[in-house]
């Protein structure tokens, strides 16, 4: 009976040691990075519809606390949003020629486009009754005549919860009356712009989870058929985001300008953590790891598992560079305005773009060690 008993034990033990070193393959590499992504933009849907019932309750009795409790709701959405930007930069569902993401998260941002400002007390498309507001209009709108023009997404709705960021030590400070009928001219208007954008963005997420939805036909189904083309494009998505967007568009513009208006977050002086999320985004496609909402944490076949049995010194490399960046990002001091003119601010952020230029390198290397000899990074800044 002993022996018997011994050999059952044998037995799986063997099965766990086999099911261990089973090789990844690019197939399952893929299969979880989709995983991956539609969980990050369900999580981010549900937290942006968070802060859509948080502006539906404000709009209908504006108060100072009802206007914190929107602030604090939009800064929760944006740490999942900023995650996802590491799915960029690959023509899929958010920014190929039909893609919602200029729609969603273009910057900077003209606020008088929109709305009032220090010295403009008519400005914008809310203080124009003949401007219509309707989510085809403000589309329309949106980045019309100019870039920099923003009527839509994450940027829109933050301007309109902070105003104008006219502090050196926090973010803007809109008074809740900005929305109280006979408080302020066009207060329904202001109300009505904040809750069409408000809708709209959560338009555009939920499109993007529907196009990574589980078992449909739909862009997820053929990304993951691609083969090698997969995971050339996860290395494009974090690569582009490491180097041209991130390091370069984000933090080595603002530091060239030391110029408030070149900051992604301004208005909510919530840039510091845009880069955190930003460089976990990273984080999570190489790891194939993503920590929810819930807390649970979302773990698959990853890139870094694919690279280790073929460059295990690769592999190692590039995630010690990947953690370094992550840390580096969670020294920076807010708020971020700041840090860019400060001497001691300067180095932490330059730091990070640093970091960030590194790993950027990496990920070719990475690209070579799975077989993709020649990988081209997106730079939005030669585009």
């Amino acid at each position: 009976m002993k022996s018997l008993l011994l050999s059952a034990a044998l037995l799986t033990a063997f099965a766990a040691t086999a099911q261990t070193t089973t090789p990844v393959t690019a197939a399952a590499v893929a299969a979880d990075y989709s995983k991956l992504v539609y969980a990050s933009y369900e999580d981010t849907l549900s937290t942006a519809q968070a802060l859509n019932t948080a502006i539906t309750e404000f709009n209908a009795a504006p108060s100072a606390e009802g206007l914190a409790k929107a602030r604090k709701a939009w800064i929760a959405a944006r740490e999942f949003y900023g995650q996802t930007e590491a799915f960029r930069f690959y023509a899929g569902p958010i920014d190929d020629k039909n893609g919602p993401e200029g729609r969603i998260n273009a910057w900077p941002m003209d606020e008088a486009y929109v709305d009032y400002v220090v010295g403009k007390p008519k400005a914008g498309i809310i203080n124009n009754p003949k401007a219509k507001i309707t989510a085809k209009s403000l589309s329309a709108l949106n980045e019309r005549g100019g870039e920099e023009n923003i009527a839509t997404g994450w940027h829109a709705i933050e301007f309109l919860l902070w105003g104008q960021d006219l502090s050196e030590t926090g973010p803007g400070n809109r008074s809740f009356e900005d929305f109280v009928d006979g408080k302020t001219p066009n207060a329904n208007r202001r109300r009505e712009y904040l809750k069409v954008v408000t809708d709209l963005l959560i338009s555009d997420l939920e499109g993007l989870a529907k196009a990574w939805a589980p078992d449909a036909k739909n862009y997820r189904a053929k990304f993951e058929k691609s083969g090698t083309n997969a995971l050339r494009n996860m290395l494009v998505g974090v690569g582009s985001l490491s180097r041209g967007e991130l390091a370069g568009e984000r933090i080595e513009v603002a530091l060239a300008s030391k110029n408030q208006e070149d900051e992604h977050s301004c208005f909510s002086d919530n840039t510091h953590r845009d880069i955190v999320a930003n460089a976990t985004g990273i984080e999570n496609v190489w790891l194939g790891r993503f920590k929810r909402a819930d807390g649970s944490v979302l773990q698959g076949a990853s890139l870094r598992d694919l690279v280790a049995a073929k460059d295990a010194a690769t592999a190692e490399r590039t995630s010690n560079h990947i953690a370094a960046s992550v840390k580096a990002a969670e020294g920076i001091h807010a708020p971020f305005d700041r840090e860019i003119v400060d001497a001691e601010g300067r180095k932490r952020v330059q730091a990070v773009a640093d970091a960030l230029k590194l790993q950027s390198k990496d990920f070719l290397d990475a690209a070579k060690a799975v077989g993709i000899t020649k990988l081209t990074l997106v730079d939005p800044a030669k585009e």
